[in-house]
């Protein structure tokens, strides 16, 4: 039987003898499955849903504010970078020839691969540690810097009240420009230390030591890598002088700086505390003043001189760490002096685990401490790690310091704990004794 459908006429007859089947009624579109959630439909906004968004800052120029615009020691370099005219930024932010050494010094810390452990308990992290004997709230502290007041005019007077303030030690250098009587007067309760340099004369030495002595200085720390001074090649080519000589490349360099002029010429002028007035380069002061015919006698003679703590910076190879030990030193600081003195220097990052190794092989005590290319917390979780018991920071320290005074130094080491405290927590870390070599990978090694 044949069936036929009018499609075009509902209301035409059925023609006769057919058979009148209705059609079928149309179907419903079927759901669509990517129809928008309400959430997604345009509307017209309220202004109660814009007044959160609009709630505009007010720009802010202060000191503080800039300080705290800084998240990393590389952004308060950039800040200081700013502030300082070159000649001084230059000698703080230098190192010698080309400066390899710092640029590797640095790199170490970038090459390396942190080893997490998870499922800790990291809700409270401890940073504390015991250096020479003592506590420090931090595993970090000061590093001696010559002419500090050249950088910004607080000086070695904001680095020892920020240290004290952070409970860390304070290193004052033979070269600074305070006095180790004024420096431990503005810090009363930090705990101060005093770097010397060996002199050819030997009664002007005594005669220091027994004035850190007398101010309460408990650790002494010897530097032993300048037997001539680094070639460095910023400071020749800015002319830089003790004083800062007023040229006309220094004048027009000071117009962009006014503040650090200003704070340069009304405060008191800038000499060597701790040395006669001086008038000439840095490096014809290292060549006529310190001896270079140093030996490990002449340790042995400041051992029998000075009674506290004695620490030897500028050790850069194991066999100088076990010798110096051997001689009476408390501790060792794996320094090449910030890659300042000779270029192409060992690395102390890399040196560390072999120094670590043979101390504890001769069952020695003596502390180990790192400096140079220490920009960021994790660098000194990652030197704890491989077995520094404490690190030092120079020029992440100057950095703040020209960033904003004693201000500035608060932020640096407000910065690098927040650093080593994030580090640790992400490592399932809670205290500094807990790090271990396994927490870190030297990668290409």
């Amino acid at each position: 039987m044949t069936h036929t459908i009018q499609p075009n006429n509902p209301e035409a007859t059925p023609a006769p003898g057919t058979t009148d089947i209705p059609a079928a009624p149309a179907a419903s579109p079927a759901p669509s499955s990517s129809a928008q959630p309400p959430a997604l439909k345009r509307r017209i906004p309220k202004y109660s849903d814009l007044a959160p968004l609009m709630q505009f800052k007010k720009p802010e120029f202060s000191k503080e504010a800039r300080l705290k615009r800084a998240s990393t020691i590389w952004e308060l370099r950039d800040i200081a970078k700013r502030r300082t005219p070159k000649a001084p930024f230059d000698y703080t932010d230098g190192a010698a020839e080309e400066e390899i050494t710092l640029r590797r010094a640095r790199q170490a810390f970038l090459d390396i691969e942190f080893r997490p452990g998870i499922l800790r308990n990291v809700s409270s992290i401890d940073l504390s540690t015991d250096i020479l004997g003592k506590p420090s709230r931090l595993p970090v502290g000061i590093a001696p810097t010559g002419f500090t007041r050249m950088m910004q005019s607080e000086g070695e007077y904001a680095g020892s009240r920020a240290a004290e303030a952070a409970g860390i030690p304070y290193t004052l250098s033979t070269m600074g420009t305070a006095s180790i009587e004024d420096v431990a007067a503005a810090a009363p309760n930090g705990r101060n230390w005093f770097q010397l340099y060996l002199w050819t004369d030997r009664d002007r030495s005594l005669e220091l030591i027994e004035r850190a002595a007398k101010a309460g200085n408990d650790t002494l720390m010897v530097t032993v890598d300048t037997a001539v001074a680094g070639a460095r090649l910023r400071d020749v080519r800015n002319g830089m002088t003790i004083p800062p000589a007023l040229t006309l490349k220094t004048v027009l360099d000071a117009s962009y700086r006014p503040a650090w002029w200003f704070n340069f010429l009304t405060h008191e002028p800038l000499t060597f505390a701790s040395l006669s007035r001086y008038t000439g380069t840095v490096a014809d002061l290292i060549n006529s003043m310190f001896d270079p015919t140093l030996t490990f006698e002449d340790l042995d003679w400041l051992r029998e001189a000075w009674k506290g703590k004695l620490v030897v910076k500028g050790i850069q190879t194991v066999e100088d760490a076990r010798r110096v030990v051997d001689h009476g030193a408390d501790g060792v600081v794996l320094s090449n002096h910030g890659g300042r003195q000779l270029d192409r220097a060992p690395i102390p990052f890399h040196l560390l685990p072999e120094v670590k190794q043979a101390l504890s092989d001769a069952n020695s005590n003596a502390a180990i401490i790192l400096d140079t290319g220490i920009m960021s917390g994790a660098d000194i979780v990652a030197a704890l790690a491989l077995g520094a018991d404490f690190t030092l920071i120079g020029r992440a320290y100057l950095y703040g310091l020209m960033a904003g005074g004693r201000a500035g130094v608060d932020r640096t080491l407000q910065i690098l704990e927040k650093d080593m405290a994030r580090t640790m927590a992400l490592l399932g870390v809670s205290r500094v004794s807990e790090l271990t070599p396994d927490h870190v990978r030297l990668l290409g090694k």
